[in-house]
């Protein structure tokens, strides 16, 4: 009896593992998608973000590249998300705030979606983490995609392409709002921007006229007055080769600021009037600026920094006593120290990234 009742507990232990490995089997990512690879420049170094449970596949980017230009998205079906991300416009829109269904405006300006693949906080003010989360917010808004994403979602399963697509991508035919986002989250990774004359500067291709290496320097360089070092400071917040680090900070648009920007997410008083710092790759053709579009050129951004900071108690520390003469005031850039810096910026426009293909509409070949 007691060899039957042990043999007993062996067969269901087998068959509990049995049906755990099937069970796991159905859950995991699809074994016959292809890989995505990714290129990028080894100076942008490899601190890059991509969850295990959303791997690149050429059929998961496929995928996301149509639902990030698919309109049926929107309760209207009149908004995509490259309504406001415009490849031609480095995946913003040049609008003050941008205009969702029916014609309610964003409370922001749209940011450019190049290089998030080495970002970990997203929109001005660092409200989601990671990728997916982000994708998944302005399908949710009801003033940007009309919270249709569940509607959305039912709408979808209904076709004879996107069924087919979601199996491909993810092993089943079943469409659901995560998998929406995960998706797009893919397709927004490959949005790589490597080909500016600053990138083939750096590569040993490309030689700067003197007006935009003399901006180079003044962008690189912070201002030391003493020393007779003059800078306007800008790698503090826009260093790196990214042109972009993964901060927030109080840029003295406002003393006492109408948006409290990343204290809204935090609770913080120290984070009042702080936003993420942007990256300023094809900055040329992204205005206006600011979370607000209040400036219209990189002139007056420049102007801004150079003589109108606003004090406040979050101020950034490196908008702080920084002049470039002894006993001034502001920062004190000359016109031509303020042309050659955005002959500089203007280095930093990719014409291959606003042009190229994998990053364009596919509706528009299928019409």
């Amino acid at each position: 009896m007691q060899i039957k009742s042990h043999y007993k507990k062996l067969v269901l232990l087998f068959m509990s593992l049995v049906a755990l490995v099937l069970i796991a089997a159905t859950d995991s990512n699809p074994v016959y998608t292809d890989p995505y690879k990714l290129e990028y420049p080894d100076y942008f170094g490899n601190r890059i973000s991509i969850p295990e449970n959303n791997p690149m596949s050429k059929q998961g980017v496929y995928l996301g590249k149509m639902l990030f230009y698919e309109k049926r998205l929107s309760s209207d079906k009149t908004i995509s998300c490259g309504s406001c991300h415009q490849q031609k416009l480095a995946f913003t829109d040049g609008k003050t705030f941008s205009s969702g269904v029916n014609k309610i405006l964003t409370k922001r300006n749209s940011m450019s979606l190049a290089n998030l693949l080495w970002v970990r906080n997203f929109f001005w003010d660092g409200r989601a983490k990671g990728l997916e989360a982000q994708a998944k917010i302005p399908l949710s808004e009801p003033h940007e995609m009309g919270a249709y994403l569940d509607k959305a979602v039912i709408e979808l399963q209904k076709t004879s392409l996107y069924p087919f697509l979601f199996k491909e991508a993810f092993g089943t035919a079943e469409i659901t709002a995560d998998r929406i986002a995960m998706a797009i989250a893919q397709f927004e990774r490959t949005l790589i921007s490597s080909n500016s004359p600053y990138d083939k500067y750096l590569r040993g291709e490309y030689k700067p006229t003197k007006e935009e290496l003399s901006g180079m320097e003044m962008f690189m360089n912070s201002a030391v007055a003493s020393k007779n070092i003059r800078g306007a400071s800008c790698a503090q917040c826009h260093g790196t080769p990214k042109i972009y680090m993964e901060l927030f900070h109080n840029n003295g648009l406002d003393s006492i600021p109408k948006d409290t920007g990343r204290e809204q997410i935090t609770g913080m008083s120290n984070d009042r009037g702080r936003f993420r710092v942007v990256t300023l790759r094809n900055i040329a053709l992204t205005a206006p600026y600011m979370h607000d579009g209040r400036f219209k050129s990189l002139e007056e951004v420049l102007d801004h920094y150079n003589e109108h900071i606003e004090p406040s108690r979050t101020l950034s520390l490196s908008l702080q006593n920084r002049p470039n003469d002894i006993g001034g005031t502001s920062l004190g850039l000359t016109a031509n120290e303020k042309s050659d810096i955005i002959s500089f910026l203007k280095m930093l426009t990719d014409t291959d990234f606003i042009t190229d293909p994998r990053f364009s509409d596919p509706h528009l070949s299928q019409n």
